[in-house]
C-alpha cells in the first residue's frame, strides 16, 4: 500500500525540521566556543597584565639581570604576604611561617665535595656546623673562618643549601676550616640572644685547645657575616677586643652588606633604595622591631626618625657618631638632606633602648672601640638600602687607623652573595663572592 501524499510532506518536513535544528545546534555552540575562546583570552591576557603589574619595578639601569632580579623579588613579595595573612589570623608568627616555607622549597643538595668533610658540633651550648679540608699527611695548620648567616636574625640557617654552598666553596678554595654558626632565631629569641650565641660559640673556638683540635692556626683566624650576620660579626669582633680573657684574637673582620644601625632610616642610601627588591626600607624597619621584640605601631615613626629627633635626650651623644654629611664621600651623598625631626616620639627609645645598644648597632661605638678591630673588608651594593652603613663603618675604621678595604659594587642588590645556585643564580653572586674570598686569600 503506498503512503498517502501527506505523509510524505510530513516525513519531508521534519527531516528538514530536524536538518534545521542541528544546525541552530552547531550554530549555537559554535557562538559559544568563539565567546569561551574570546573569555579565556580575555582571561588569560588580564592576568598575563596582572603578573607583569605585579612582577615588574623600575629598576636603575645599571642594574645586572634585571628581570631575574624582578621575578626574585615577586616571589620574596608573595611569600611575604601569604605569611602576614597568616600573622593577621593569628594563626602564627609571619617569621616561623617564612622560615617554614624556606626550609620547605630549600630541598637542593648542594654539590657535595670529596675535599670537604662536614660536622655537626656544639660550642659552647650552640650549633655549629664545620667545614674541613680533608685531612692531609703534611698536617699544616690551617686557616679559619667563623662565618654568620644574614637573615634579618630571624631567617635562613647555617644548614641552607645557600650558606652550605658558600662555606663548602670558601673551604675549597681557601684550604681553610670554615666554622658556621646556627644561632637562634626570632621569634623563638630575641635581642641580645643572637649575640650572645654568636659570641660564645666564637670565644669558644677561640680556644687553643679547640683551635688545636681543628688543626688551626691560632694567628690566622677571621670573623665574617652577610646582612644581618654581618652585624653579628661586627658586634662580637668588637667585644671579643675588649675581652682581656681572649688570648687568641682576631686577625681580620669581613663585613658582606652589614646592617649597622638603627639610629637613621634616611641615609642616602635609605631614601635611594626605599622600594628596591629583596630588602626594602619598611621590611628592614620590621626586621629591627622584631630583633627587639618591639611594637609594629612604632614602624611608621621610626622611618621618619620620629625615634631620634632632635627632643630624644638618649639620641645625642650618639648623632655625631653617625654623621653621614661627614662620612660619606660625595658620589653617594649625591643631592639627599638629613631627615631630621625637632619633636618626635620618645616613647621609642623608652620602650626599645636596645636601638642605641653597641652590641646591635655596631657603628655607634666609640672611637676607642674601633681603634681596637683587626683589618676590615667591607663589601657594600649600590642597590641596598644597607649600602651606607658599611660604608660609614668602614670610614670610621679608617678613621681609628684600621686598615680597610671597601668593595664597593655599582650593580650589585642585598644578598646576591649567596644566590650563586639554580634556581637563584646571579652573574653579581658570582662576582661578589669571588671577590670576597679573594680578599681572604690574600689577606688571611
Amino acid at each position: 500500500m503506498k503512503p498517502l501524499n501527506g505523509s510524505y510532506n510530513l516525513a519531508a518536513n521534519l527531516q528538514e525540521a530536524e536538518k534545521t535544528c542541528f544546525g541552530v545546534c552547531a550554530r549555537t555552540q559554535q557562538r559559544r566556543q568563539r565567546s569561551s575562546m574570546k573569555s579565556a583570552f580575555v582571561l588569560v591576557t588580564a592576568l598575563a597584565a596582572l603578573t607583569a603589574y605585579y612582577v615588574y619595578l623600575p629598576l636603575p639601569s645599571t642594574v645586572s639581570d634585571p628581570w631575574k632580579l624582578m621575578l626574585l623579588d615577586a616571589t620574596f613579595r608573595a611569600t611575604q604576604q601569604m605569611c602576614n595573612l597568616v600573622h593577621c589570623l593569628r594563626l602564627s608568627h609571619h617569621l616561623r611561617v617564612l622560615n617554614y616555607v624556606i626550609g620547605t622549597f630549600d630541598k637542593l643538595e648542594p654539590p657535595s665535595s670529596e675535599h670537604i668533610m662536614i660536622t655537626d658540633a656544639l660550642f659552647d651550648g650552640v650549633e655549629v656546623r664545620v667545614f674541613e679540608p680533608s685531612p692531609k699527611e703534611d698536617r699544616t695548620l690551617k686557616r679559619s673562618v667563623v662565618y654568620i648567616h644574614g637573615g634579618g636574625w630571624a631567617l635562613a640557617s647555617a644548614r641552607t643549601s645557600f650558606y652550605n654552598n658558600l662555606c663548602r666553596i670558601m673551604a675549597e678554595s681557601l684550604n681553610a676550616v670554615i666554622v658556621s654558626i646556627e644561632y637562634r632565631l626570632v621569634p623563638e629569641v630575641h635581642f641580645p640572644e643572637q649575640f650572645y650565641d654568636t659570641f660564645r660559640a666564637t670565644k669558644y673556638f677561640l680556644q687553643s685547645d679547640i683551635l688545636a683540635k681543628y688543626s688551626v692556626d691560632p694567628g690566622r683566624i677571621a670573623i665574617s657575616g652577610d646582612s644581618a650576620g654581618g652585624n653579628l660579626a661586627a658586634a662580637v669582633c668588637q667585644q671579643l677586643s675588649l675581652d682581656e680573657t681572649v688570648t687568641n684574637k682576631l686577625k681580620l673582620q669581613a663585613l658582606i652588606y652589614p646592617v649597622l644601625q638603627a639610629l637613621d632610616f634616611n641615609t642616602p642610601s635609605y631614601q635611594q633604595n626605599t622600594d628596591m627588591p629583596v630588602l626594602p626600607r619598611f621590611v628592614m624597619v620590621k626586621f629591627w622591631i622584631d630583633y627587639f621584640n618591639g611594637n609594629y605601631d612604632f614602624a611608621s615613626s621610626m622611618l621618619i626618625n620620629n625615634h631620634t629627633s632632635l627632643d630624644v635626650s638618649q639620641a645625642i651623644s650618639f648623632r655625631g657618631r653617625l654623621n653621614w654629611t661627614s662620612l660619606l664621600p660625595s658620589t653617594f651623598k649625591k643631592n639627599y638632606k638629613p631627615v631630621i625631626q625637632s619633636t618626635g616620639k620618645a616613647e621609642i627609645i623608652q620602650e626599645i633602648p636596645a636601638l642605641l645598644d653597641v652590641r646591635a648597632a655596631p657603628l655607634l661605638a666609640e672611637k676607642e672601640i674601633f681603634q681596637l678591630q683587626p683589618k676590615t673588608y667591607v663589601l657594600t651594593c649600590e642597590n641596598d638600602v644597607l649600602r651606607d652603613d658599611g660604608i660609614m663603618y668602614a670610614k670610621r675604621l679608617e678613621s681609628a687607623g684600621v686598615e680597610v678595604t671597601l668593595d664597593h659594587f655599582d650593580d650589585c642588590f642585598h644578598g646576591c652573595m649567596i644566590f650563586t645556585i639554580w634556581p637563584t643564580n646571579f652573574s653579581s653572586g658570582h662576582r661578589t663572592r669571588d671577590s670576597y674570598i679573594k680578599w681572604l686569600s690574600e689577606n688571611l
